[in-house]
């Protein structure tokens, strides 16, 4: 891609070098102003210090982040984190082809690092959606979060859990297919879809390809001592998710203490209730199964008329509609579900990478919730005889990979975003109008998005914002539109 054209208007210009101007008297002492983009995938001359490419691919997250060589080396240090659209997207193994072929071709086939950040379709999809395409890719480090460490008692405890949930949320949805309720199967189909398609592929195939790419994946703790990857110029830390199971279950906002800008239904409750009915076992029935009579067949057996024109009329008619439970036993599966999907969210693979020289920081929350942003707070290492902390890594970020695709619970305010005084750029990798399909209408939150705005010095980007901002020295767009890419 080639630099953004230099016969720009006057009023352009000017609001091009205020804007950077402006992002130079934010920055950390020591850092540097963002230089002019070069051609993608080039690094040899070059003054930058950091590009990153936001795949355009729909609803989901695809990064190519590159870092020059400190060895003297040509060829950027890359990695690539996520790859992955939500379902329901138009013709998803042709887009995540197009996006997974155009990595191929960026990085001569070549990844240093492959990050997986955590197990959800619209971050993992494409991994099997375009597999011949990953197939190409040659893979020097898989990591993974703790939380998929088998070896783990803590992940051993949750994967248990959550496939007690999962088997048994997706009994439930087909209970209230059977009975009728549309509005609920669509609710929780949809949220389950971050799981996989109820039938094809699923999350764990696609980590399955992932893991396939080396003979041992890396799994990440925040413990760990900060990695500099051998001719990197840069430093990587582990911020989440936390090793602590309390964390990881705190996925909303207090009642008490908004913690974020803007389901109270637990696993052993949905298990004893609902989840215990749908068991292969159930020993909490209403009724013995020899005193009940199938659903279909109450509805259409010759010699039921009497549930038909009491239970079963159109439009109200029948007098005893009324006493129909139908799915309403199943009414805690979709906030089951959200919890699941919310937990899921909380076990993500969070990194702050560290830019040397300068110390600005790059910042990539996957879709971690409260509990993971929180457990940032106490993190501590020791680095060259100096200590550094969870929230200084915030203090210097430049660059933020917005949470959950900006969603109400995935960006700390006191605690997060207010603590990120040096914010230069903000990515979303969202695009509402699939949110309001998938009934997600507040994906983005406007408010979020306004205040990023204040935060970024108004460069914040979208997936699904053809616009580019006021200050687009740093910035391009992939052909076809398929991706933005910022420099620093």
């Amino acid at each position: 891609m080639a630099r953004p054209s230099k016969e720009k208007s006057a009023a352009k210009k000017t609001a091009a070098k205020s804007a950077v101007k402006s992002a130079a008297k934010a920055k950390k002492p020591g850092g540097q102003a963002p230089a002019t983009a070069p051609q993608p995938g080039a690094a040899g001359g070059s003054a930058y210090r950091a590009k990153i490419r936001m795949y355009r691919q729909g609803l989901g997250d695809c990064f190519l982040v590159s870092l020059p060589r400190t060895d003297g080396s040509s060829r950027p240090f890359y990695l690539m984190i996520d790859c992955g659209v939500v379902l329901g997207t138009t013709d998803p193994g042709t887009i995540m082809t197009k996006v997974m072929e155009d990595i191929v071709q960026t990085t001569g086939g070549k990844i240093d690092v492959l990050v997986a950040t955590h197990e959800h379709w619209d971050h993992l999809s494409g991994f099997v959606q375009a597999k011949a395409s990953f197939d190409k890719l040659q893979v020097g480090e898989v990591w993974l979060a703790w939380t998929e460490d088998a070896k783990d008692p803590l992940t051993q405890q949750l994967k248990q859990q959550k496939g007690q949930a999962l088997a048994a949320l997706r009994m439930g949805l087909s209970a209230l297919q059977i009975a009728g309720d549309s509005d609920g199967a669509e609710e929780l189909g949809g949220i389950l879809e971050f799981f996989g398609a109820a039938k094809g592929p699923t999350t764990t195939d696609a980590l399955t390809n992932v893991r396939a790419k080396v003979t041992a994946a890396r799994y990440c703790l925040p413990s760990d001592a900060p990695v500099v990857p051998s001719g990197a110029s840069a430093r990587f830390y582990v911020l989440g998710p936390p090793h602590d199971e309390k964390m990881l279950h705190k996925i909303n906002p207090s009642a008490t203490n908004q913690e974020t800008y803007g389901l109270a239904m637990g696993l052993s409750m949905f298990m004893d209730g609902a989840g215990t009915a749908l068991a292969e076992k159930d020993g909490g029935r209403p009724f013995d199964q020899q005193y009940e009579i199938p659903f279909a067949y109450a509805q259409t057996a010759p010699d039921l008329k009497f549930f038909r024109e009491h239970y079963f009329q159109p439009d109200g008619a029948a007098p005893d509609n009324w006493r129909r439970i139908d799915g309403d036993w199943l009414d805690g599966a979709s906030e089951m579900a959200l919890q699941l999907d919310s937990l899921t969210n909380n076990t993500s693979l969070v990194l702050a990478i560290e830019l040397t020289p300068g110390g600005d920081v790059l910042l990539f929350a996957a879709d971690a919730q409260v509990g993971n942003w929180l457990s940032w707070q106490d993190l501590k290492w020791m680095v060259d005889g100096k200590t550094v902390t969870g929230p200084d890594l915030l203090s210097r970020a430049i660059f933020y990979k917005v949470g959950h695709h900006g969603s109400h619970n995935a960006t700390l305010r006191q605690k997060g975003l207010e603590e990120m005084t040096s914010l230069r750029v903000a990515m979303i990798p969202v695009n509402h109008d699939m949110a309001v399909k998938k009934r997600w209408g507040k994906m983005p939150l406007d408010e979020l998005v306004d205040v990023l705005k204040q935060q970024a010095k108004g460069v914040v980007l979208r997936v699904d914002d053809p616009a580019m901002p006021a200050s687009r020295e740093n910035v391009v767009e992939g052909p076809d539109k398929l991706f933005y890419e910022i420099t620093f």
